[in-house]
């Protein structure tokens, strides 16, 4: 299927399907007249990629884990991986704590400053 479909079924833009090929995460196949041609298993991978992405991993770390997943071996994830799943996760952490903290001094200001409107 062309990419209009591959996008409506996928559920996933052209666009993202493009930059996706860009990225070199799917190889699309081609059609005799040059026409980016989607199978099935393109779009599953399409569809994989969206949700690694949709949960916070960044696109690097979404093409280490896509050759295991590829295979169909998602156990043999390597323990490295895992760890850096892990660091990338306790950095978020990090910086959540940093947002509460910058909210609860808003929150302070806004309390003192609507306490001395008139």
């Amino acid at each position: 299927m062309r990419i209009g479909e591959a996008s409506r079924v996928s559920g996933v833009s052209a666009r993202a399907v493009r930059y996706y090929e860009d990225e070199g995460l799917i190889v699309p196949g081609r059609c005799g007249n040059g026409y980016r041609d989607y199978c099935r298993s393109t779009l599953d991978r399409v569809r994989v990629i969206r949700s690694l992405l949709e949960s916070g991993l960044p696109l690097r770390l979404v093409r280490e884990v896509l050759p295991h997943l590829a295979v169909g071996q998602p156990d043999a994830v390597c323990a490295e991986f895992v760890r850096e799943v892990e660091r990338y996760r306790d950095g978020l952490a990090t910086r959540i704590a940093g947002l509460e903290e910058q909210r609860a001094a808003l929150d302070a200001f806004l309390r003192e400053a609507r306490g001395s409107v008139t």
